[in-house]
């Protein structure tokens, strides 16, 4: 089982021409070995550029996606951890929804597959990457 972050699944709905090929091939090596998942996170970040919700519910159904709603306790080690980030300084306007992602994959126990391992890196250590070498 994996979470996958939205940064891999742009790469292939929209076709990116870096980090396509890589991020398919994740994606299917990871289907080798159980589900992967999307959240309600990810899912509202593909929305953003997303032409509308049946076309992306398509999108990701054809990917053979599923989604696994976060559970309370992740929204709430979620908020602990970046109430730490920013009394270390982290800046206001945060990408918040890494936070709700990295909780999200450390409560489930589930590896995180993304291109973005700096703050998943930083605050949530326990979770395992699968993420282009460094």
């Amino acid at each position: 089982m994996t979470l996958v972050d939205s940064n891999v699944l742009v790469d292939v709905l929209r076709g990116d021409p870096q980090w396509l090929t890589w991020s398919i091939e994740q994606i299917n090596s990871r289907a080798s070995l159980g589900p992967v998942y999307f959240n309600e996170i990810v899912y509202s970040e593909l929305a953003v550029k997303s032409a509308g919700e049946p076309e992306l519910d398509r999108s990701l159904t054809d990917a053979g996606l599923l989604l696994l709603s976060i559970p309370k306790s992740a929204y709430f080690l979620a908020g602990k951890i970046f109430g730490r980030y920013r009394s270390a300084g982290g800046i206001r306007t945060s990408n918040l929804p890494d936070f709700f992602i990295g909780a999200h994959a450390q409560v489930a126990r589930l590896p995180i597959l993304t291109r973005d391992v700096g703050r998943f890196r930083t605050y949530f250590p326990e979770v395992e990457l699968i993420a282009p070498e460094d």
